[in-house]
């Protein structure tokens, strides 16, 4: 009887831990973090959750996170080839993090999970000045200057598809400056402030011959205001 009670109790305190550490396995996901388990998984390398839970099995299974803070990156650009050649300067501030999407998140696992944010940094900085220095490689000096957003967006997609490659993300680009070394880009700023300076002078000229002149003094009028856009 007595050996009877012991066993029963060894066995309801073997059950009981357990329950406490099946309990102490399952995982929940912060909603700055991914879950990531990794080894016998079923779904490749590692399953990544975000903004769940997961139970964790013993011996077959282990976890770690991925955080996802934003990282910002510092980078002071210069001498970048343009395709005439031309070296650009350009200091700039991106913002990265690790993605979300499924796809991605993967990459970020496999390849950044154990990396802290100094050498996650480092990655994303390689990336950025690599695929920064090609984009403008592509373009010409007047292209960068007219359109600016146009320029920032070609970078930022550029970048992106590099960066998606380890599991990373740009959250946000901002060029504080462009300029080159030979004062190209400024010649041509001091043009269009002049370009647009007279054209506001002669337009009001023009605009008072049009009113009182003849119908040939008016289509010249009409043409000089289609020239000055």
């Amino acid at each position: 009887m007595f050996q009877g009670l012991v066993f029963l109790g060894v066995l309801v305190f073997f059950i009981f831990l357990s329950f406490i550490s099946l309990i102490r396995r399952y995982r929940r996901c912060p909603s700055d973090k991914i879950l990531v388990i990794f080894g016998k998984t079923g779904e490749g390398s590692a399953r990544c959750i975000h903004g769940g839970a997961a139970f964790v099995w013993p011996l077959l299974q282990d976890y770690s996170y991925l955080d996802l803070t934003p990282i910002s990156i510092e980078i002071p650009l210069q001498g970048a080839l343009s395709k005439e050649n031309i070296r650009i300067s350009a200091p700039s501030t991106f913002t990265v993090g690790i993605s979300t999407e499924p796809v991605v998140m993967k990459n970020a696992a496999e390849r950044l999970l154990e990396l802290n944010h100094t050498a996650i940094r480092q990655v994303a900085l390689d990336i950025v000045f690599g695929q920064f220095r090609a984009t403008i490689a592509t373009m010409n000096i007047e292209e960068i200057n007219k359109d600016r957003e146009k320029f920032q967006s070609a970078v930022m997609e550029s970048v992106e598809v590099e960066l998606a490659k380890v599991g990373l993300r740009v959250i946000n680009v901002n060029i504080k400056d462009i300029d080159d070394e030979s004062g190209y880009i400024k010649a041509l700023d001091q043009k269009a402030a002049w370009t647009r300076s007279r054209c506001g002078t002669t337009g009001t000229r023009a605009a008072t011959r049009y009113r009182t002149s003849s119908g040939t003094t008016r289509r010249a009028c009409r043409r000089f205001r289609t020239s000055c856009g």
